[in-house]
């Protein structure tokens, strides 16, 4: 039985009714007033599903759910970030930092950072100031500026690419942002990895068996994904490759919902990389959803343990009442919410 309290007791139930909606009016007030204070880390132009993730935490933050701090970048190639900007830009943020890596990991342009470059009739397709990653910060270098002007475990870090800024960032050490280490000012300042790596379950190839997925997160720069899991400080949730792959972007959307301008840069990305009719996996934008949305119910999560990368980049989870770690788990009656929330914040129109 419930106890309450002499006073309530006598109330009303409309009373009590009252009181509880005004309760959850001001948690809710407080929640929209702390927007989740989210750092992207990506390889934007090996996969249109990071420009996808990038309209989604625009699409949040306009809705008052997130602040896109800083975007780091672990794609070797100048024109990612320079794409990176004009994605920013084209949302209203181009103020936004970029950082860059120095590691020779994909290396190639891609084959839609390209557009940073498009031209129509002379003037650039998507205006943006920073036309090259030759240009910008260090990624390490922003990670600890942005980190140490941060509130003590405010940030969250979704990392949808390789596991090289993070890594660097646990091995740096004190300079003139922070006399913390790099793990001190992790542990200090964040409170959440949400990161795209690994696989949790077997993956059917294509003759419908099933076999152990070496994902390409981790395998593309396996001595920093190994590094990043047995260093990090904090709680880490992955998005395993199931994930995304079982939550599939409808292209009826790319070629309908984006056409309120002429030129959009998440349908061209998307249609450079693989043109409809092709579906494609939402993978980086499943890491996004859950960074900023984590009690909505698109996901459930596994229980604690913790996460290894062996030396030929098989994920392996062991269960740990204590355990760093929680992974990704889609239900099948899940997928449909999951599928219209990233598809309303992919096509979402700018919006300040």
């Amino acid at each position: 039985m419930r106890f309450f309290p002499p006073l309530l007791t006598c109330l009303s139930p409309f009373l009590l009714g009252s009181i509880s909606l005004l309760a959850m009016s001001s948690v809710s007030a407080q929640q929209f007033e702390r927007p989740v204070q989210l750092i992207f880390d990506t390889d934007i132009g090996n996969d249109c599903d990071d420009v996808m993730a990038v309209g989604v935490i625009h699409s949040l933050q306009s809705r008052g759910e997130c602040e896109l701090l800083a975007v780091t970048i672990t794609k070797d190639n100048p024109l990612a970030a320079a794409f990176t900007d004009a994605l920013n830009t084209f949302y209203g943020r181009g103020e936004i930092p970029i950082g860059v890596c120095d590691s020779g990991v994909t290396p190639e342009k891609g084959r839609f950072n390209v557009l940073a470059e498009q031209k129509d009739d002379g003037r650039l397709r998507y205006e943006h100031d920073l036309r090259s990653g030759e240009d910008a910060l260090g990624a390490v270098d922003l990670l600890r500026q942005t980190l140490a002007a941060a509130e003590d475990q405010s940030v969250v870090i979704a990392q949808v690419g390789f596991s090289t800024n993070l890594a660097n960032l646990l091995r740096s050490g004190p300079d003139q942002h922070s006399k913390l280490s790099g793990v001190d000012l992790v542990k200090q300042k964040v409170r959440l990895l949400s990161a795209m790596a690994g696989a949790f379950t077997k993956i059917p190839n294509n003759q419908g068996q099933l076999y152990d997925h070496r994902e390409y997160n981790v395998v593309k720069d396996l001595e920093s994904a190994k590094y990043l899991a047995e260093n990090w400080p904090v709680p880490i949730v992955w998005s395993g490759y199931e994930i995304g792959l079982n939550l599939r972007y409808p292209h009826e959307s790319i070629e309908k919902d984006f056409a309120y301008v002429d030129h959009h840069p998440v349908a061209e990305a998307y249609v450079l990389y693989n043109p409809p009719p092709h579906d494609r996996p939402t993978w980086d934008l499943t890491s996004v959803l859950h960074a900023v949305r984590p009690d909505r119910d698109y996901f459930d999560l596994s229980p604690p343990g913790n996460v290894t990368v062996d030396k030929d980049g098989l994920t392996t989870f062991q269960p740990a009442d204590d355990g760093r770690d929680r992974y990704l788990i889609l239900r099948e009656g899940q997928k449909g919410r999951a599928i219209e929330a990233l598809v309303a914040l992919t096509s979402q129109p700018p919006s300040n």
